[in-house]
């Protein structure tokens, strides 16, 4: 009767079950995360040998990088960034430098300095540069692959 009485009530074992399965035990021993304490530890023990392990690694690469230096008497690149004379643009070896407007606006003015701009015909070349362009973009509208 006990058994029916238990079932109808929504527990079929009558509370035997969390204590057999050890349900309701640590439950005040969790961490804010809602973990054991015990793998809590264990997990930042096993990051720390990870860690150590491959910094032993790095040591014996840099052992190895060190007896090939030797070997072949070859200079060690500073870590500073003294790449030889590379710019490094975005963390990219040999990527081209974006130029500052400074440096654009010295750019237009060595152009004059060319046989255009000796002859001061500059503006004129920038007037029909425009005029071309414009013809061009007119008769691109035109035609079925330009659209």
């Amino acid at each position: 009767m006990n058994m029916i009485v238990g079932s109808m009530l929504g527990n079929p074992l009558g509370g035997g079950l969390d204590s057999l399965t050890g349900g309701n035990e640590g439950e005040g021993e969790k961490t804010e995360t809602g973990e054991d304490p015990e793998v809590v530890a264990a997990r930042l023990e096993q990051e720390e040998r990870r860690k150590d392990k491959h910094r032993k690694m790095e040591q014996e690469r840099e052992k190895m990088r060190q007896g090939i230096r030797d070997k072949y008497n070859i200079q060690k690149k500073d870590e500073s960034g003294g790449m030889g004379g590379f710019d490094m643009a975005d963390g990219r070896i040999g990527a081209a430098r974006k130029k500052t407007p400074e440096e654009l606006a010295a750019e237009m003015h060595a152009e004059d300095d060319s046989l255009v701009g000796q002859l001061g015909l500059t503006e004129h070349v920038e007037k029909a540069k425009t005029a071309v362009n414009g013809a061009f973009e007119m008769v691109k509208g035109f035609l079925p692959f330009g659209k």
